[in-house]
């Protein structure tokens, strides 16, 4: 083996030795910090009181009712609309002659006394939600709790805030069409109304 070679050998050793010797040494600072998070989600808790607004019998064409109930938000979050569904069944005797009881039900006015400043007593056309069959309810979805035309600073808009609750009116009407009604005799219909509360739209937290 050359001189040259065994230098050259002895130099990497020694180099070799140098970082091993380095390595074992070599000290640095660190420090560390952590973080947690939390997401809990808010609950929407709709209610209705009573949950049966109205059970009446003998009715003959032309007998109007009137009962009132609450929809309450017993949840955490607001909610921005309260969709109202309609689903009813007919009972009797016979085929009612092809005829719906539904379409002889008529919903005079649902009218929410929480959203508007008239006088007691009285209903301003603008603030009755629906006024139609039971039958002609079935295909609709309106909003039970929001203010069509409402005055700013003095009433609320629409939606029903956390903890707060809203008065409804509503009258019903078997309605005398003035033409033979004898094959409703006997029947009874059963009405069920679903209130969905729908929560609003995201924001900035």
């Amino acid at each position: 083996m050359s001189i040259k070679t065994k230098l050259g050998m002895g130099i990497a050793s020694a180099a070799l030795g140098l970082s091993l010797i380095g390595g074992g040494t070599f000290a640095y600072f660190n420090d560390t910090a952590e973080t947690t998070s939390k997401f809990t989600a808010g609950t929407l808790d709709l209610n209705a009181s009573p949950t049966t607004i109205i059970d009446i019998g003998n009715l003959k064409p032309g007998d109007w009712m009137t009962r009132s109930f609450n929809l309450h938000n017993n949840g955490s979050l607001d909610i921005a609309r309260v969709l109202l569904k309609t689903d009813y069944t007919v009972t009797g005797a016979g085929d009612n002659a092809g005829d719906d009881f539904g379409k002889h039900i008529r919903v005079n006015f649902l009218y929410n006394s929480d959203k508007e400043t008239a006088p007691p007593g009285s209903i301003p056309a603008s603030h009755v939600i629906y006024s139609t069959t039971l039958f002609d309810l079935k295909s609709m979805t309106p909003d039970a709790v929001e203010n069509k035309i409402f005055v700013p600073f003095l009433e609320e808009n629409d939606g029903l805030k956390a903890g707060t609750s809203d008065k409804l009116y509503v009258q019903f009407e078997f309605v005398d069409n003035g033409n033979d009604q004898n094959h409703f005799q006997g029947d009874s219909l059963q009405l069920k109304w679903t209130f969905e509360g729908k929560q609003g739209a995201g924001e900035r937290k």
